[in-house]
């Protein structure tokens, strides 16, 4: 691929794409040499669990662990493209491995959309995977439906009014089965999609790895509502910190879980992990202090 196209935005094709079924691939963007910078970089205990897992493993803030991983979370091979699609100002709000376990019938997650999990004042969020192997429908690639970034948030809630993790609405995919669509970026490629797109991935009976670096983007103005603050939310990646929220119109209800027992829906007040701030700050980016203060 030319230098230019590799560092290039997305074109109307893909924008168009996008837009329509709420994901896109995009292959061949890094070299074999990367890939195996990237594998050799996973290597640590916390990244291997997935050897003898029964399910698919999120090892989360691998920016934090190995400067590989914070290196290709700004790389201008993948900002680039997502400029196309939330704007110039754009922060990390988080990283993880996603990993599925080797020769088991088990593994795979449910039916979900991400923002359900950490829902903002807007959904100018998408997720990039990077695969460190090739996805295939025998390895437990995600699996998307087509256009389900439209359906708005659907309901995550279970019956004991807890967050379930997945979303309860069965019919959505039982209904639209035919709008269902493997995701097979090859090992160097990418995948990305909205936060809203509903997905799901199998099972790994294949023998061989799957696995995936996940970096979930933000735009500089959506402002978390729920969930929890990793290590590195909130690093910049790219652009300016406008210190802005931008509201999408709507009702959302927000994911109560026993994970937080002192704050039951999260504590993402603060926007930005310890790691981030250390990082921000290396970079000159600190909040704007009043006059006086």
């Amino acid at each position: 691929m030319a230098e230019n196209a590799m560092h290039a935005g997305l074109s109307k094709n893909e924008l168009a794409r996008f837009a329509e079924d709420s994901f896109i691939v995009v292959d061949d963007l890094f070299t074999g040499d990367e890939v195996e910078t990237l594998r050799q970089a996973c290597s640590a205990p916390e990244d291997q669990q997935w050897v003898q897992s029964e399910r698919l493993i999120h090892s989360l803030e691998l920016t934090v662990r190995h400067q590989a991983f914070l290196q290709l979370a700004r790389d201008p091979r993948i900002v680039s493209r997502l400029i196309s699609l939330i704007g110039p100002d754009i922060q990390l709000q988080h990283s993880k491995l996603a990993a599925q376990p080797v020769q088991r019938e088990k593994g795979g997650f449910r039916w979900h959309q991400d923002f359900a999990y950490f829902p903002h004042t807007n959904t100018d969020l998408v997720a990039v995977m990077v695969m460190l192997d090739d996805a295939t429908e025998d390895n437990g690639c995600m699996h998307m439906m087509r256009g389900s970034h439209k359906l708005g948030l659907l309901d995550h809630i279970s019956e004991n009014g807890l967050f379930s993790g997945g979303c309860t609405q069965t019919e959505i995919w039982e209904d639209h089965s035919d709008r269902v669509a493997p995701v097979k970026p090859k090992a160097g490629g990418i995948s990305i999609h909205h936060c809203l797109a509903l997905h799901s991935s199998g099972p790994n009976p294949s023998g061989a790895p799957r696995r995936g670096i996940v970096f979930q983007y933000r735009a500089d103005d959506a402002f978390q509502l729920a969930d929890g603050v990793w290590k590195d939310t909130g690093i910049m990646i790219c652009g300016q910190r406008r210190e802005r929220v931008r509201c999408d119109a709507g009702v959302l209800r927000l994911p109560k879980s026993r994970r937080y027992p002192e704050h039951p829906f999260g504590h993402a007040w603060h926007q930005e992990g310890d790691f981030a701030t250390e990082v921000n700050r290396r970079n000159g980016l600190q909040w704007i202090k009043e006059e006086g203060s």
